[in-house]
């Protein structure tokens, strides 16, 4: 949407992420970000830790199944979402204004560590006659140097070579 501010932020997670369903079904997950700021003391010719920047962040559906199931507490990662802000009255009927990620986009910071992905079917569900959908219409590579039975076998150059103009993956 147009007017959205849309942020990208770096840090470590305070918790780990819960995971709940709405009444109708959908995966909804909350974890929270800690940003802290490092910066070199020239005085002391140390690094120090500034002030902390926590944020609460909700991602939905699919990602936020793999969201908790993949990411634990004190993991860096980096999100990119929506900027939301919301004021609201404590117990106290003090009025607060808290600052929330509408998450897009979430995955593991790979600076310091590494991690193995490992690709869901997409849409998450079943394509039809109960075969997995997997986004790429079901090709597979080619076993042993033979064509799928859907695909036209490769014309023969003047050479003798063999080329198509299929991409090779």
């Amino acid at each position: 949407m147009s007017g959205e501010t849309v942020i990208t932020i770096v840090g470590n997670l305070v918790d780990d992420p819960e995971l709940r369903f709405t009444p109708a079904g959908a995966a909804v997950a909350k974890f929270r970000i800690a940003s802290t700021p490092r910066v070199f003391n020239k005085t002391t010719s140390q690094w120090e830790d500034g002030e902390g920047l926590f944020l609460t962040c909700s991602v939905w559906r699919q990602a936020a199944e793999n969201v908790a199931e993949s990411l634990t507490r004190g993991m860096r990662v980096i999100v990119q979402g929506r900027l939301k802000q919301r004021s609201y009255e404590d117990r106290e009927q003090v009025k607060r204004t808290v600052y929330e990620i509408d998450v897009e986009e979430v995955g593991p910071s790979l600076l310091r560590a590494s991690a193995k992905v490992t690709k869901n079917p997409a849409g998450g569900g079943q394509a039809q006659g109960g075969q997995q959908s997997d986004g790429w219409g079901g090709a597979r590579p080619a076993a042993g140097g033979t064509q799928p039975a859907s695909t036209p076998a490769p014309a023969t150059a003047p050479n003798g070579a063999s080329h198509s103009d299929e991409p090779p993956f």
